[in-house]
């Protein structure tokens, strides 16, 4: 991983490079200079230049190539709606309708989330729905082989959306009606001769008359996979109808596309969802935060080391088709003098005002660099080299205070 000051450096270099090559700077004015030995090179270095630059980025961001997604990839509201919550956007923005509880949690352990859609070719659907009363579960699996083998997940849960029977809501009925017991099930073996092996992971008991996500715990079976290695024959997921009557029949969970019925443009968005929390051991884990308000120091007008802005716009480096959010990010940089005697404001260390002290009788000793002195982390919500939606927390990625040292 590389240094979050060492990073903005790289981006900088990156700027003139693409201001060479006709692209929208980076740079505001201000913070622009000509850097020499970069002028008249050829497009061919300019370009050998760039993709050293973006192999670096990209190994920054834990990536082995630049994604190229595919038109069908779908990114879930659900992790949508985690980035929001947990980038502070949603509370910024005044944003009240977000329809889960922030996975506290979950999140408190991990520094990255990834969203799993089911492997729908391999998908046990039946051309016929179940005869009212007969128990038949479905059984998903989820190719999970796109998880790096340093990250360490923590829990790992199932997603699923079901909705309200309008005709079951208001209904005069016993108390236990309208009922539905939701099992969710690890599968041990394949399936032999249409027979599942499984063990029981979580199971919830739902009523008619609301539609929502319901969420369940499948971490032991994720993590046996992922740690322990033992073989993924995937999930079953049961739905026990209780005192229904026919008419209620199949119309509640949605775990499988409508093959006769309304039409599914909606599916994407509604299937089995699963979703992984884990930690690759670098920085901090995910945290629900507000945005920081950027910090000012002195006048724009002042020369002394001070924070300036440097806004990272991912479409100007042609990312913005695999980077779902932000759109960009403003990174700042530190820039300007740092004068003898320091003043308290500069946020200088004791060895910074030594060395400026002597610099000040001996100009062979050079003054003290204006730095960053504090940074913080952005999350980004992205699709990876498989299609796989990941959010995840990269450390030293914003400069929150510059100093002289």
């Amino acid at each position: 991983m590389i240094p979050g000051n060492r990073m903005l450096m790289v981006i900088l270099i990156c700027q003139v490079l693409l201001g060479e090559s006709n692209h929208a700077s980076l740079i505001p004015e201000e913070g622009k200079k000509k850097v020499p030995g970069l002028q008249g090179r050829s497009a061919a270095q300019s370009h050998e230049l760039l993709r050293d630059f973006e192999a670096t980025l990209l190994h920054m961001f834990g990536l082995q190539r630049r994604p190229r997604p595919s038109r069908s990839a779908t990114v879930p509201r659900y992790l949508v709606d985690l980035y929001r919550l947990q980038s502070g956007e949603a509370e910024e923005a005044g944003v009240h309708d977000i329809a889960f509880e922030y996975p506290e949690r979950s999140a408190s352990r991990a520094n990255t989330v990834r969203g799993f859609h089911h492997e729908e070719h391999m998908e046990m659907v039946h051309e016929e729905e179940p005869r009212f009363g007969e128990r038949r579960p479905l059984r998903f699996l989820f190719n999970l082989s796109s998880i790096p083998e340093d990250e360490l997940l923590s829990s790992a849960e199932l997603r699923l959306y079901r909705r309200q029977i309008d005709e079951a809501v208001g209904e005069a009925a016993p108390h236990d009606a309208g009922l539905h017991r939701i099992n969710v099930h690890e599968v041990l073996k394949p399936p032999l001769g249409g027979q599942l092996i499984t063990r029981l992971l979580d199971t919830r008991l739902v009523r008619h008359n609301a539609s929502r996500w319901e969420s369940f715990d499948v971490s032991p079976a994720v993590l046996r996979w992922t740690r322990e290695r033992l073989p993924n024959h995937g999930l079953a997921v049961e739905v026990l109808h209780l005192n229904e009557t026919p008419r209620h029949q199949g119309r509640h969970v949605r775990v499988s596309r409508s093959l006769h019925r309304e039409p599914d443009e909606d599916w994407e968005q509604l299937r089995p969802l699963l979703v992984t929390f884990g930690h690759d051991g670098k920085g901090h884990p995910l945290t629900r935060r507000a945005k920081r308000s950027p910090k000012q120091r002195g006048r724009k007008r002042n020369r002394n080391c001070r924070r300036h802005a440097l806004y990272v716009d991912f479409s100007d480096v042609g990312w913005n088709d695999w980077i779902v959010a932000p759109p960009g990010y403003q990174a700042y940089y530190c820039h300007g003098e740092c004068p003898f005697p320091l003043a308290d404001h500069l946020n200088s260390t004791n060895h910074a005002i030594v060395q400026t002290l002597v610099n000040s009788v001996n100009t062979n000793i050079p003054k003290a660099c204006c730095v960053p002195t504090e940074l913080s982390a952005i999350s980004m919500l992205y699709l990876d080299e498989h299609d796989k939606v990941v959010l995840k927390n990269y450390q030293e990625m914003v400069v929150e205070g510059c100093g002289c040292r």
